[in-house]
Order: structure tokens, then sequence, then C-alpha cells
């Protein structure tokens, strides 16, 4: 009969994505990570096989259980108001230390393909959901008619990857809260 696992896959994913954060891709040491998680290094590998696709998968938890979580809101296409409770909500998840995913595709974008079609997979979902919630927002009379609604979507797009990266940088979350009102109330009438 063949042995149950003896560590929780998803409690070293979790632990894993603090690790990633803090070192990046290439400054975690596979020493840091199977200390960290209490994994073994034979038990890692069998699990795994490598550091690399080690990382997809903690970047596909980091997906479900902390990104997408924030991205939801956008999904409900409910205007201006889904678009600044998403970053009212994003604030907190990369101030300090940035977006894992964004990191990733900084940090290894050109070269790994898997990570490039993450990152862009995640753009292009941003993209639409924010099309979804200016389109409503138009139809409410929430923003501006003239406002061309694709380039704003790309606009929104964009400064969540450049707030990712200011997240780290930032001296607090009210600098980040300033910058997003900024961004927004050219939209809105």
């Amino acid at each position: 009969m063949p042995r149950s696992a003896q560590y929780d896959i998803e409690e070293i994913l979790q632990q894993a994505v603090d690790i990633f954060l803090e070192y990046s891709f290439h400054g975690a040491i596979m020493d840091e990570i199977i200390a960290r998680t209490s994994f073994n290094r034979r038990g890692f590998y069998l699990e795994f096989g490598s550091k690399q696709q080690f990382l997809y998968k903690v970047l596909e938890h980091y997906q479900t259980t902390q990104l997408m979580p924030v991205v939801s809101e956008l999904e409900t296409h409910q205007g201006i108001t889904a678009i600044n409770t998403f970053f009212l909500r994003y604030i907190p998840l990369v101030y300090s230390r940035g977006c894992l995913l964004i990191n990733c595709v900084c940090e290894l974008g050109k070269q790994d393909a898997t990570v490039r079609e993450m990152g862009r997979h995640y753009l292009d979902r941003l993209q639409l959901d924010f099309i979804g919630c200016l389109e409503k927002a138009r139809l409410n009379g929430e923003i501006k008619v003239e406002i061309n609604i694709e380039s704003a979507a790309l606009q929104l797009t964009s400064y969540v990857q450049g707030f990712a990266v200011n997240g780290i940088l930032a001296e607090n979350k009210e600098e980040m809260v300033i910058a997003t009102e900024a961004l927004l109330t050219p939209l809105q009438l």
C-alpha cells in the first residue's frame, strides 16, 4: 500500500509564496525552500520535479488563493464602484511585497514561456474585466461619454502592473490610494 503524504501541499505552496515574494525566483535557494516548508529534498523533487515546476504550482496557487479573489470584484462589472473596490483590495495584497505574478513576469517572462503565458492571461483577463466595468459605468452615467473604453481599460491594466512594482517602493498605503484616486477621477463625471 502506498504511503500517504506527510505534508499539506496547500500550506507548502503558501509558504513558498512568501519565500518567492521575499527572495524572487533566482534569489530563493533550495535550502531555504526546504527549511521553511518542512519538505525534504527527496520529497520535493518527487512531488514537483524541479524548482521551475514548483514555481508554476506556486503561481497557480497564488492566483487562485490571493489574486483572483481580488480580481473577482471586477467580474461583477458593477461600474466604477467595482474598479474602486478592486484597487482598495489590491493595495494590501501588493503593499511592501509586490504581486508575485508580476514580479515573476519581470524576472522570468522574457525567457520562460509558461510564466509569460500566465502573465499574459492575467493581464488579458484584467483588461476585459475593466472593459466590462467601464461599459457598465457608461450605462449608469458614471463616466464621461467621450471616454474611449478600450483605451481606458488598457491604461487601468497597465497601472495595475506598475502598481505591483510601486507597492514594493511605496512608503505607505495612503500614497497608493491617492495614486488610484488620481487615475480614476478624470474618468468620472
